[in-house]
């Protein structure tokens, strides 16, 4: 890890782009560099995984090198830090402290975390920048860890069941706002019943679009050999044929 902070240090001297890089000119490439990592791990490709890792990597030492410069902190202050923060937040590993189940750790976690940082409720904190269903997950989590939540998914199927019921009244009367409510409304109940079930819902619903969008494909590439226009087609073909490519398709 030295080694590579000290070719860091020569990169920012010799590399003009390099030099010019801030912490927030190289936010794009934080994020892009995250979701390659996701990417590499859902493919269960381990050097894909270590390659991505590595670029992530980068990101950290190339933040910390910026920050060296302008002595505010360096890297030897991140992993200090972090693991200063692993023995704070882990009291049953590195203390007296018994905890027992993941979830009793997650809580223990979550009120340090809280503690720690000053904050005035359990979900100050949350990152703005979260894709809204990711957002509504870990808000529907840290609600929970007080207790706030239903004892079991029946309860999310009954709730789903009542907001349904109230978005159709609202479709009904026309009124846009109430319908845009109530459709946040659902939303946010499925992704409650989501985490009861156990799937992470922005995952569930990437899945849902690729399968979709392949199906959907497989509809457009059936009317090309029919010679029939998209346009053109009538809902009960294209409803045959997509019937003919959900067989079709193992996913």
């Amino acid at each position: 890890m030295e080694a590579f902070a000290d070719q860091m240090r020569l990169l920012r001297r010799e590399c003009a782009w390099k030099r010019e890089q801030t912490h927030t000119s190289l936010v794009p490439f934080v994020r892009e560099e995250a979701e390659e990592v996701v990417e590499a791990i859902e493919s269960g490709d381990p050097a894909a995984l270590c390659d991505e890792l590595g670029d992530l990597l980068l990101q950290v030492v190339f933040q910390a090198q910026i920050a060296r410069e302008a002595g505010q902190f360096d890297l030897n202050d991140v992993v200090n830090a972090i693991s200063d923060k692993m023995e704070r937040r882990h009291p049953h590993v590195f203390g007296g402290t018994t905890l027992d189940t993941a979830a009793e750790v997650m809580e223990q976690w979550e009120l340090r975390k809280a503690n720690e940082k000053g904050r005035d409720g359990m979900l100050d904190g949350i990152p703005k920048a979260l894709p809204a269903l990711r957002k509504a997950r870990r808000v529907t989590e840290k609600a929970a860890l007080i207790g706030f939540d239903w004892p079991n998914a029946g309860g999310v199927y009954e709730k789903l069941d009542e907001e349904l019921a109230e978005l159709k009244a609202a479709t009904a009367s026309g009124d846009a706002r109430a319908i845009e409510d109530e459709l946040g409304d659902v939303l946010f109940t499925v992704v409650n019943l989501a985490r009861h079930l156990g799937p992470d819902p922005e995952d569930a619903l990437i899945g849902a679009l690729a399968k979709f969008m392949r199906r959907f494909r497989a509809v457009e590439l059936a009317l090309r050999e029919q010679g029939v226009a998209a346009g053109e087609a009538g809902l009960p073909l294209l409803e045959a044929l997509w019937n003919e490519a959900k067989a079709s398709d193992a996913g």
